[in-house]
């Protein structure tokens, strides 16, 4: 299983509605669908933080603990 997270709204197998921006865990056989088709894109998954603006990524985090509060 692969924790991802979805750029854009998708309804798993078993009809329950994810919406854009959700983080999904989904087979090896699902990701490859959903990549096919665009709903998930690579390093996309749970441990990328290159689109991840919050703690951890001090230059572009702007909650609390950041040089601009």
């Amino acid at each position: 299983m692969v924790y991802v997270k979805l750029e854009s709204d998708w309804t798993d197998a078993d009809g329950v509605a994810h919406a854009a921006g959700d983080s999904v865990d989904v087979d090896a056989a699902t990701l490859a669908t959903l990549q096919a088709e665009g709903i998930v894109i690579e390093g996309s998954g749970g441990d990328d933080t290159s689109d991840w603006a919050g703690p951890g990524r001090p230059n572009e985090w702007a909650g609390p603990g950041s040089a601009g509060v």
